[in-house]
């Protein structure tokens, strides 16, 4: 009698395949996220709150202005918004800060010499007031200028098919509690920085949404939604500032003290940064990299007369 051969059918289906997002390092979808990122020069004046579009970000640097208050350099890739805004005007460090993402850079203008130094940084310059982008930026009603210049954001990035997608800016873990920080780091319910008396931002760890929720001077800082901002990843980075050519620049190729905040706890770290279009690296105390959560990170540019401290 033959002896009967077994049979089975495999019900096992492979999971989709996955790359992660250049900026954030979510996994997504071989073939998506391929835009050029667009970065902006986003107003923080009272007057310019709530931004448009800011709560989408990838990523966020906060840089000291004039005055004592700060701006910031905003940029968007794995999630354009149609509109962001409010755009302002170039300062000389942002060429330091945008050559690494290449892609496109927003902004309302400038002194003259500082736009020729972002004119000749490897990314697209598209500035208000010029023929080219006559239908995309325009003055909102709802502001009062010079707090009221929107870029229609979506359409700029489908105008430029030809540029690239970003590199990846940092190392990722898988998730949060394999980040660097939550794993390694110290508690801390909140960050508090210092960039002068008029800026002090705060972040406080939300442990109900996994997310760091921002303030300035105690004060929630609220999207065009109505909800607060937030982030997955808090840096902050020591810096110097150079006020030579009579505007504070950003002191951002060298290197310096770093506190990465993730999944409620924080690691001591060291940033540097070798020329303007590499990335900032981030090693913590024994010289490993640190390896940031998946998601949206805000970048903190502290000057070394400003203050970072951490709330257990």
């Amino acid at each position: 009698m033959p002896t009967p051969t077994p049979s089975y059918t495999s019900t096992y289906v492979a999971p989709p395949a996955t790359v992660i997002a250049p900026l954030t390092g979510e996994a997504i979808a071989p073939g998506t996220a391929v835009n050029p990122s667009l970065a902006a020069k986003i107003d923080n004046h009272k007057e310019a709150r709530p931004q448009v579009g800011l709560e989408r970000t990838d990523i966020v640097f906060e840089e000291l202005v004039e005055g004592g208050l700060t701006r910031y350099v905003a940029v968007w890739q794995s999630d354009v918004p149609e509109e962001i805004g409010p755009v302002r005007s170039i300062r000389p460090m942002d060429p330091d800060i945008v050559s690494a993402f290449g892609g496109i850079i927003c902004y309302s203008g400038g002194q003259q010499r500082f736009v020729a130094l972002m004119q000749a940084a490897p990314v697209f310059n598209a500035i208000h007031g010029q023929k080219a982008t006559a239908e995309t930026f325009y003055r909102t009603t709802t502001k009062k200028a010079p707090h009221n210049v929107l870029v229609k954001a979506s359409v700029v990035v489908s105008e430029h098919p030809d540029l690239a997608a970003p590199a990846q800016q940092f190392a990722f873990s898988l998730d949060t509690a394999s980040s660097t920080a939550a794993k390694d780091g110290v508690p801390s319910s909140a960050v508090n920085l210092v960039f002068s008396q008029a800026s002090q931002p705060s972040w406080t760890w939300d442990s109900a949404g996994g997310q760091y929720l921002r303030a300035q001077l105690g004060v929630a800082d609220m999207d065009s939604n109505g909800a607060q901002l937030s982030a997955t990843n808090v840096i902050a980075i020591r810096v110097g500032i150079d006020t030579s050519l009579g505007v504070p620049k950003t002191q951002l190729i060298g290197s310096g003290e770093a506190w990465v905040s993730s999944g409620g706890k924080t690691v001591h770290a060291t940033w540097s940064k070798s020329s303007a279009t590499s990335a900032i690296a981030l090693t913590d105390d024994q010289g490993v990299t640190v390896r940031l959560a998946p998601g949206n990170s805000w970048i903190e540019l502290v000057p070394d007369g400003g203050s970072v401290s951490l709330v257990p």
